[in-house]
């Protein structure tokens, strides 16, 4: 209900209400651009989860689970305090947590070069959700900053083809997680929430649910049911990365574009291109010649100039 409530009338709110840039800006930015960077080596558990019995995508809804078991702790003592837990915002839940489990699921179904650039054409579904949902006019510093960051993916990524264009279910798939994470974005930009935990529980638990009926629909790729056995002796390795990893990065994440406003937010996320090139390069037999480092340059470059030059006071939801 408060979801629908406080999708009506956006536009109206976003022109009544002003608020200076975030005193703590370079810091918050910052921190982003560090934790969506170490996302950039999150193939990484995915394999070490499927070496380990969890094929196919069973890794992915095995860590929306364990996010669930570690977080209804709080949940309950904030329930039983009258606290917010994040369950009255149905839709942004819906559109970040089912947006991340197709953008990770699509990796069964294509290279992950292509997921990758796919996914994050995130800036550009940000910046056309703010124009017709926000209504927000942008000036000649969100062109030069997305025209920087897609002309890096564009060299790094379109080796075969002049135009990388979506070529199969996988490629799909990761266009439209995207799109549902671009609008999570711009939901967490508009709702009001008591701290981060309403949004990182609903991300889990909303995108949990909806791995069940994407799951189903992906069945064949999924492969079996791991067994009892395979589950706990992955249990530990799921725990860890989910308190270590999974769960801090993810309250950045998620915090952050209340702060920083969707468009520049999800501009910082493209350090996870730059991890993920480089650290498959490391790590696998990947390149990464001068395509990707040009095109890394361009990408910390948008991201940089979006950072910088935000005026000290703008138009803004508070």
């Amino acid at each position: 209900i408060r979801d629908a409530q406080e999708s009506r009338g956006l536009g109206d709110v976003y022109k009544r209400q002003i608020m200076t840039r975030h005193p703590h800006h370079f810091k918050i930015s910052f921190a982003l651009a560090i934790a969506a960077g170490s996302w950039g080596i999150y193939w990484l558990p995915q394999r070490i989860l499927e070496d380990g019995g969890l094929t196919g995508g069973w890794g992915t809804i095995s860590q929306m689970a364990v996010g669930i078991l570690i977080l209804s702790p709080v949940a309950i003592w904030r329930v039983i305090k009258g606290k917010s837990i994040g369950l009255e915002f149905p839709l942004t839940g819906f559109f970040v947590g089912s947006g991340f489990v197709c953008y990770a699921l699509s990796f069964l179904l294509t290279d992950v070069v292509k997921a990758l650039i796919m996914f994050y054409m995130i800036p550009v579904w940000t910046t056309i959700f703010e124009i017709i949902f926000l209504k927000k006019k942008f000036g000649w510093k969100r062109v030069i900053t997305l025209g920087l960051a897609l002309g890096g993916l564009w060299i790094v990524f379109s080796q075969e083809n002049i135009i990388p264009l979506p070529q199969n279910a996988g490629d799909w798939l990761a266009l439209a997680g995207g799109a549902l994470f671009g609008a999570g974005l711009i939901r967490m930009e508009i709702i009001k929430t008591d701290g981060v935990f309403p949004i990182i529980f609903t991300f889990f638990f909303y995108g949990g649910l909806a791995s069940i009926p994407i799951g189903l629909f992906l069945v064949d790729y999924l492969g079996p049911v791991p067994s009892v056995e395979v589950i706990m002796s992955m249990s530990t390795f799921l725990l860890l990365i989910s308190i270590f990893y999974f769960i801090p990065t993810g309250v950045i994440i998620f915090w952050a574009p209340s702060k920083l406003g969707a468009g520049l937010s999800s501009i910082l996320f493209l350090a996870e291109i730059i991890v993920g090139v480089v650290s498959a390069s490391i790590l696998t037999n990947e390149p990464f010649g001068w395509r990707e480092t040009i095109g890394s340059i361009l990408i910390i470059l948008g991201g940089v100039i979006e950072v910088v030059y935000v005026p000290k006071s703008e138009k803004k939801l508070a």
